[in-house]
């Protein structure tokens, strides 16, 4: 079973504590928003500059509709990761994976834990499927799911618009979580 917090090391030795995220950490989060670029922000579904938006996120929080994970630095956040899932309906076997991580993290190892992290509590929360929707540019995003196992299910030409309001292709990529592409010390 997947408990959290979680210690790791990242690559290069750091350490980072994976957490859920709480109703206290509305600054660090928006904190970790506004150091973003606006290109590292402009492909994300919410408008994560906009303040009311992370207070409504922490005010909001049911971790049985959408499960909220930080990788927290020396009291930093350096990464946002959520899994959304719906308690009913056609898709309650479903969960959809998001992750924004801090360029000073990134190719560090990090991302991959995170996708790790939630692919386990996927499992542990008896989902069967994930999904990740990513815009076309958006490779290094792509290739690290595919590291676990995910695959593009669909390409929806022009169908988003990024916050510059150019339209963009979404990739749509799937994970089987009963053949998803998991450490070794998890099936023993």
């Amino acid at each position: 079973m997947v408990e959290f917090p979680k210690e790791i090391s990242l690559k290069d030795g750091t350490k980072v504590t994976l957490r859920g995220m709480t109703g206290s950490d509305r600054a660090a989060v928006q904190t970790f928003f506004q150091r973003l670029s606006a290109e590292d922000t402009k492909f994300l579904k919410d408008d994560v500059r906009k303040p009311e938006v992370i207070e409504a996120w922490c005010r909001g929080l049911d971790y049985n509709r959408v499960f909220p994970l930080l990788a927290v630095v020396d009291g930093a956040v350096v990464a946002d990761a959520t899994l959304h899932r719906r308690a009913h309906g056609w898709l309650h076997h479903v969960g959809e994976l998001r992750f924004s991580v801090d360029p000073a993290y990134r190719r560090k190892g990090l991302g991959a834990h995170i996708i790790e992290e939630l692919i386990l509590y996927a499992i542990d929360q008896g989902l069967e499927k994930l999904a990740a929707e990513v815009v076309g540019e958006e490779l290094a995003a792509e290739r690290a799911l595919e590291r676990f196992g995910f695959r593009r299910a669909a390409i929806i030409p022009e169908l988003v618009r990024d916050q510059t309001g150019v339209s963009r292709d979404l990739h749509i990529l799937v994970l089987d979580l009963g053949t998803a592409l998991l450490p070794d010390w998890y099936y023993f």
